[in-house]
């Protein structure tokens, strides 16, 4: 799907450009933000940001790095062992802004391949100024004798529990225990605040994600029937993903058949899918770190029974009329509300509940939970669930997904929708408009 048109101030540029196998980022969105960030911050300060570690899994195994999404925002460097420092007050104009990568090791390029150079990482990040590893604790002792002010960066995501100790907390303590006397700052609340509203580039990207998601569900019309394992769907996906150069987004493929699609983050994905049920999947392509979100719930015979039909419908039109009030102004929890207003009437009309159980939709009943246990929306980008104030007016430029369900464990049938919303001054727009939705389309296109 190409894509030309107008949200508010942005236009998609070129976008034959996102045909490519790999996309190559734009230094000027790295340099922009860091632009925006050093604004935000106090003066005489100074902030720095640390990659994520390299977590082991078994024996002398890692898990695959995902980078620290700040710093990536920052600088679109992906690689482990990477650190910014950002001193926008320093005299000297080349130490305003310092990249420090990974010292080059000829024994470990043999195991590992080739790492980022100097100039590479200049060239990616907009930096002109770029330092070996091994340079850093001097670096930071000069930084440290002519500033007050530290902005140091922490997970504060409120789903996080920050149960392991990260890369992030370690230096936090090293810092205090060798420069106990400065005063120290988080710097999520500023990165976090401009990580929300989108720039015309990360729009391009999020579109390229949805895009590719879209064309693995169409794949997966053609190739769910009853008989196929959970694992084979996933399969599939991943096929489709990666033959366009991208890959899952940044949560584990929920590939849900029948009850299954119950239980809200269902990740075994080892089960048959078997004629007569409903096959949820909760699966998206992620592009340059950008992630898509997309739920579809489809019959594996390739036709919905009358009740199913209903309970789809139900859900399909409670995300209709929640896209709709989906527009600046309202905040994430007014969102909400509308959602459940729309899920309580059709729990009624399906005669799962009685109008008295789900009369104070403000503090969900136990009736209510039941069926629809979670709610509607979350920020998408570099994260999917990505950074943003619930209880703050949406402003344009935000994205936000649209995911209303109804799951009936007792009649095995969970039913989920999902779309990536784009808020813009005059609305919003639909990432996934052109991705089928519609019961009678879905059923159409699964027996053509």
């Amino acid at each position: 799907m190409r894509i030309n048109i107008t949200f508010c101030n942005w236009k998609i540029q070129n976008p034959e450009k996102l045909q490519m196998k790999k996309i190559s980022i734009s230094s000027s969105l790295f340099t922009e933000n860091r632009k925006k960030l050093s604004s935000l911050m106090m003066k005489n300060s100074a902030a720095i940001i640390n990659s994520n570690d390299i977590l082991p899994s078994n024996a002398d195994g890692t898990v695959k790095f995902i980078q620290n999404s700040d710093l990536f925002y920052l600088t679109g460097i992906e690689q482990e062992e990477t650190i910014l420092l950002l001193d926008p007050g320093n005299k000297d104009k080349e130490h305003r802004e310092i990249l420090f990568i990974r010292d080059y090791n000829p024994d470990l390029e043999v195991w590992e391949g080739k790492k980022l150079s100097i100039q590479q990482a200049s060239e990616i990040s907009g930096i002109n100024t770029v330092f070996e590893l091994s340079r850093f604790e001097s670096a930071l002792h000069d930084l440290m004798c002519g500033t007050d002010n530290i902005y140091l960066n922490t997970n504060d995501h409120d789903r996080s529990k920050n149960i392991v100790e990260s890369r992030d907390i370690r230096f936090i303590n090293h810092c205090k225990k060798y420069y106990p006397l400065h005063s120290y700052h988080r710097i999520s609340p500023l990165i976090y605040s401009l990580r929300a509203l989108k720039s015309n580039t990360e729009i391009e990207l999020l579109q390229k994600a949805c895009d590719i998601t879209g064309d693995g569900f169409l794949r997966l019309l053609k190739f769910v029937k009853p008989g196929v394992m959970e694992y084979e769907v996933e399969a599939e996906l991943a096929h489709e993903y990666m033959k366009q150069g991208a890959g899952f987004a940044d949560y584990e493929p929920i590939v849900a058949s029948g009850e299954n699609a119950c239980f809200l983050h269902y990740i075994k994905n080892d089960d048959p899918c078997i004629s007569g049920d409903v096959l949820l999947l909760d699966v998206a392509a992620g592009w340059a770190n950008y992630n898509a979100d997309m739920t579809r719930s489809i019959p594996v015979s390739g036709k919905f029974t009358k009740r199913q039909k209903e309970v789809y419908n139900g859900v399909l039109r409670a995300m209709k009329g929640t896209i709709k009030e989906m527009k600046p102004g309202k905040t994430v929890r007014d969102i909400i509300m509308v959602t459940r207003e729309l899920i309580a009437k059709e729990l009624v009309d399906l005669k799962l509940v009685k109008a008295s159980d789900v009369k104070n939709i403000k503090n969900k009943s136990a009736e209510f939970k039941k069926y629809y246990p979670h709610d509607v929306s979350h920020f998408l980008g570099l994260g999917v669930h990505d950074v943003g104030e619930f209880d703050v007016p949406v402003k344009a430029g935000m994205v936000l997904t649209c995911e209303p369900g109804i799951y009936i464990r007792e009649e095995k049938l969970g039913i989920r929708i999902e779309n990536d919303i784009l808020i813009t001054k005059k609305g919003n727009h639909d990432f996934m408009a052109g991705v089928p939705v519609e019961a009678d389309e879905i059923e159409e296109l699964m027996n053509s």
